[in-house]
C-alpha cells in the first residue's frame, strides 16, 4: 500500500513537471546587412507551420508557443532578399536567438501608370471657379450679351461705376479677377 502511494505521488510530480515547459521561444533581431539599421515590420515565419511574427519598430521579434524541434526560419521584407536560417534547434530550456542580416534587393520594380480622361468633369469644383458657356451668356436677361454684366448677376459679385467693366468678387480687388 505504501509503495502504491509513493508510486502515484512520483507519477503526479513527474506529470506536473512536464506540464510546465512544453513549448519554446524563438526571438531575435532583423537588421540591414551593410548599415546595421533595424528593419521594422518584416515577416518572420517557421516554414511548414502556421507560426509567424512581425518585427517591431526596432527590428525585434519573438515567436512563442513553438513546439521543441528543428525548424527552418525565414524572414522576408519588400526591397530585401528573402533569408532563411536552416535547421534551428528549438528547445524548452532557454529561448533560441536567431538574428537576420538582410541584403537589399536592387532590382527595379515595374512602373505603374495611371491615366485620367481629360474630358471628365468632376462633381466638385473649387469655389472660386465658375464656368459660363456662351449659350448662358446669350440667354441671361439684362446681360445684353456682355460677359461683365452676366458675371455681376452671380452671388458674391459686386460692380463699380457703370462706365467701367471692373468687377469685385467677394470683396477682392478688380485686378484679382480674370475672365
Amino acid at each position: 500500500m505504501k509503495f502504491i502511494i509513493i508510486f502515484y505521488l512520483f507519477i503526479s510530480i513527474f506529470q506536473l513537471q512536464n506540464s510546465f515547459a512544453q513549448t519554446g521561444i524563438v526571438k531575435g533581431r532583423v537588421t540591414d546587412l551593410f548599415t546595421n539599421a533595424p528593419i521594422p515590420f518584416s515577416n518572420i515565419f517557421l516554414t511548414n507551420t502556421t507560426l509567424a511574427a512581425v518585427t517591431d519598430t526596432n527590428g525585434n521579434y519573438i515567436l512563442t508557443n513553438v513546439p521543441p524541434g528543428i525548424y527552418n526560419i525565414s524572414c522576408n521584407f519588400i526591397g530585401y532578399y528573402k533569408l532563411t536560417q536552416f535547421e534551428v534547434q528549438v528547445s524548452t530550456v532557454k529561448p533560441t536567438v536567431v538574428d537576420f542580416k538582410m541584403e537589399e534587393n536592387r532590382e527595379t520594380l515595374n512602373e505603374v501608370q495611371v491615366f485620367a480622361s481629360p474630358f471628365n468633369k468632376t462633381e466638385e469644383s473649387p469655389l472660386s471657379l465658375k464656368t459660363i458657356g456662351s449659350a448662358e451668356i446669350y440667354r441671361n436677361p439684362g446681360g445684353n450679351r456682355d460677359i461683365s454684366k452676366v458675371i455681376q448677376t452671380l452671388p458674391g459679385v459686386g460692380s463699380t461705376v457703370s462706365f467701367r467693366n471692373d468687377i469685385i468678387v467677394r470683396g477682392g480687388a478688380p485686378n484679382e479677377n480674370r475672365f
